[in-house]
């Protein structure tokens, strides 16, 4: 991944048949003057439809666009025309991915002459519903300020910690837009120190490359009441997982009075909740040894006494064999494509499977999915199988997403990546 102050990347681009490297874009510092991708007095690079219908959602694949008629440089904005020829919008061109173009406008075809006024609309827009519709300050300093597609930034994701703000990229147009997508941020909140990120999937799928992040100071960050200590974009995502915030408070919750066993707890965000809420015995495991020092950190911070544990959870489930009354189940991104959705299932099953056999008879089990490409229907087929396996009788009490910081576009689905299950275990 790379951050705001790394090197611009190498850009690689197929030409019939070869491999062409463009030179980088140079150094960024969260301080940098804007800069704009192009002048916007020149005409801008058309990209036409193959066939005669219109895409429904913001993402334009390969094999739904002609052969350019001119040259097209990766991540560059372009005007998008039906197969007669006629505009129907704007968007950032990659020939490198089979997600050709990320659609950001089909509005006027002036809608994109000012690229920088564009994204300071956009994002203003965005996150106005975050503060002023969903109140979302007034109760934590962490939130997904702009959620990709679901507010018509298809490529970008930024999360707010507090003065610090993150930008995960998906895309190599949003990538080489980085200068003005941090000076739409400053001129929002001009205090804020500004990262930039790519996570690995999106370096390949995309086709760049970025210097490695240099390293960057941790924050506390305040949730309902618990602190936190982050990692601005370290780890899985940007450092912090904001759109499971309803999922603990619900948990917390229900877990007063009882014992509870976090599987798979990352920076600790179930446990902790659950123990600030009057759980009477927490524990809390996963693989990844620098967020659980993180998690370790901020149970101490909040003076918190939770058992934590380093290891696998299938080699946890099966050596250590413990039970609880609440279970909360909530593994990083196990299918990353659709090539491997066979695997992925069965890895869900397999842990499902495990953590059922952990709830006390009368307990709970709160189960979820991150993989964008599992759907709700299969992924509640995966657990009840596993149930099955487990001879648990279950009850369906409620199903789990992600918060209203995560919205959805009704044409892309996707958007709502997060699914979980909250069982009642007989």
């Amino acid at each position: 991944m790379g951050l705001v102050r790394s090197a611009g990347p190498t850009i690689l681009r197929r030409a019939g048949g070869a491999r062409e490297a463009f030179p980088p874009a140079g150094a960024v510092t969260s301080d940098s003057p804007p800069y704009t991708p192009r002048t916007m007095t020149e005409e801008l690079p058309i990209v036409e439809l193959s066939g005669d219908y219109l895409p429904s959602g913001p993402w334009l694949y390969s094999r739904l666009c002609r052969e350019p008629r001119q040259a097209i440089e990766a991540g560059a904005l372009v005007e998008l025309q039906d197969a007669d020829g006629r505009f129907f919008g704007h968007g950032l061109y990659n020939p490198n991915s089979d997600i050709r173009v990320r659609i950001l406008s089909t509005g006027k075809r002036t809608d994109l002459d000012k690229p920088r006024q564009f994204l300071l609309r956009q994002i203003a827009a965005a996150d106005r519903l975050r503060k002023k519709t969903l109140r979302l300050p007034e109760v934590t300093e962490a939130y997904r300020m702009v959620h990709a597609e679901g507010d018509d930034l298809p490529g970008l994701i930024v999360d707010r910690f507090g003065d610090v703000i993150v930008c995960e990229h998906h895309s190599l147009g949003f990538w080489l837009w980085r200068a003005d997508v941090t000076w739409a941020l400053k001129e929002l909140y001009p205090d804020s120190t500004v990262y930039h990120r790519v996570p690995k999937s999106a370096l390949r799928s995309e086709g760049f490359d970025v210097p490695e992040p240099e390293d960057n100071p941790e924050i506390i960050v305040k949730e309902h009441g618990v602190g936190f200590v982050v990692k601005p974009a370290a780890g899985h995502k940007t450092g912090f997982f904001c759109d499971q915030r309803d999922n603990r408070q619900l948990i917390a919750s229900l877990a007063r009075g009882g014992d509870v066993l976090d599987l798979c707890c990352n920076s600790g965000g179930f446990a902790l909740h659950a123990k600030a809420a009057g759980a009477t015995r927490v524990s809390a495991v996963d693989l990844d040894e620098k967020v659980l020092d993180r998690a370790i950190r901020s149970a101490k911070y909040n003076d918190l006494e939770i058992r934590w544990t380093h290891g696998d959870i299938f080699e946890v489930l099966r050596r250590e064999q413990p039970r609880a009354r609440t279970v909360i189940l909530d593994p990083h991104k196990i299918v990353r494509d659709r090539n491997r959705m066979d695997q992925g299932l069965a890895t869900y099953g397999d842990m499902n499977t495990l953590a059922l056999g952990a709830v006390k008879p009368g307990g709970l089990l709160a189960t979820f999915s991150c993989s964008g490409a599992v759907d709700l229907a299969t992924f509640v087929g995966t657990v009840f199988r596993a149930a099955r396996r487990a001879e648990r009788g279950v009850r369906l009490l409620r199903v789990l997403e992600a918060g209203p910081d995560h919205p959805q576009r009704p044409d892309f689905t996707r958007s709502r990546y997060l699914k979980g299950l909250l069982l009642a275990v007989d």
